[in-house]
């Protein structure tokens, strides 16, 4: 299975610790097509060696090549929706991640639609298992 991994680059990269963690437990089930995501040593300029129009036509590659989709939502950022939107498109299995802090809440773009599976955790522990939930 080809997964792709979405996640706040530009947006900002103070979620980079659960990614890895997320990558890494997506692992065990398939190919990770994005796993630059999840490098804590990325910042939020990004890939500097590459064009916008580079990466951009990278991502929507994988994505096209995924077999499901699977995105932490919980920094809002117009890559992320973008990515999911596109993927929507294609019809992929769209998974979200989403860590519960303080009273923030989720994009109603992404909370009503149906399209996307919603996971909510309060703590990078229950990364784990919401993985496991994913591919049963």
């Amino acid at each position: 299975m080809k997964i792709y991994f979405s996640g706040s680059i530009r947006g900002g990269r103070e979620q980079a610790e659960s990614y890895a963690l997320m990558i890494k437990e997506i692992s065990f089930f398939g190919q990770i097509l994005s796993e630059f995501v999840g490098d804590q040593t990325l910042t939020s300029y990004g890939t500097l060696n590459m064009t916008d129009t580079e990466i951009y036509n990278r991502d929507t590659k994988m994505i096209v090549e995924a077999d499901i989709v699977i995105a932490d939502i919980t920094i809002p950022s117009l890559g992320v929706g973008y990515e999911i939107a596109y993927a929507e498109k294609l019809g992929k299995k769209i998974y979200c991640l989403y860590h519960r802090k303080d009273d923030s809440r989720i994009s109603a773009m992404i909370a009503g639609n149906q399209n996307c599976q919603i996971f909510i955790y309060q703590s990078q522990s229950e990364i784990p298992e919401i993985i496991k939930n994913i591919f049963k």
